[in-house]
Parts: C-alpha cells; structure tokens; sequence
C-alpha cells in the first residue's frame, strides 16, 4: 500500500514541497500539504470512509492521493497560492481559477498561517551562448508533474 507521495518543486524561485499521505484504515482520510520555507501554505483534506468496503481499495485510495497531490500541483502552477506566498497574483490567476464556484474554491484549499509577503522572485537571463527556451528547466519539470504522467 502506498502511504503517500513527496515533491519538491520550483515555482517563481523557491522551493514548495507538496505531501500526500494516507492516514490508514482506523482514519480513512487522505491530506494533502503544500509547505513553502516549513511553513503550510494550503491543505486538502477527503475522507474515504464512505468507500472503505472496495474489493480493491487499496488501487482507489492510491488514485485518489494521486489526483488530489497533481490537483495541488496544478494549483501551485496555476498562480492560486501566489498572493500567500509572495504577496501577489498573477494576471492568469483569476482566469484560471474563474471556472470554479466558490464553494468549490473553499472545499479544495484550507489556507493556514500565511508567511510575511515577499516580493516577486525575477527570473534570471540565460547565460550567453545557452539555447533559448520558452520554459526553464525547473518549468518543464513542474509542467510533467502537473501533465498526470505516473511515476
């Protein structure tokens, strides 16, 4: 049985861990953690109490850990955590979160104990002679997490 999953990625310049862990049969819960800098930025919590008598459990409770840490990946990507971390929003931000109701939007994230607003990480340029690209590295990495691919 899988107990949970554990990324450390680069968004805008830092380093934001998300966690997703399964509490077992005796808590049928599934929480998921988004940490910047040791503090949690947002979590999700689901219970699946309501389903604890599957044939095949165990490969459900693994989907659904697997959907619910990409959904806070896509989150992270999608700017909505933006202005708890770095005392911003980006412009795409509102769009992306504008197809999701309200009720939605506060059943998907419990923010916690927000950090003290940082300004803006600027990105380097590249060094001269490197080939150019639309995406940084750490990007690229971010976006094939987010893209649903098993690891």
């Amino acid at each position: 049985m899988v107990v949970g999953f554990n990324h450390n990625v680069k968004y805008r310049g830092d380093i934001f861990h998300i966690q997703t862990e399964d509490s077992g049969l005796a808590n049928p819960h599934i929480i998921t953690l988004l940490y910047r800098g040791g503090t949690i930025l947002a979590s999700k919590k689901t219970s699946y109490a309501d389903i604890i008598k599957m044939e095949n459990l165990e490969k459900v409770v693994e989907e659904l850990m697997k959907d619910q840490h990409k959904e806070m990946l896509r989150n992270l990507k999608a700017g909505m955590f933006d202005e708890r971390a770095f005392g911003t929003s980006p412009s795409g931000a509102a769009d992306a979160a504008e197809g999701t109701s309200a009720a939605e939007k506060s059943a998907e994230v419990t923010p916690t104990t927000s950090p003290a607003p940082r300004p803006p990480v600027q990105a380097s340029p590249a060094p001269t002679g490197a080939a150019k690209s639309a995406q940084s590295l750490d990007e690229v990495i971010l976006d094939y997490l987010v893209r649903g691919e098993d690891h």
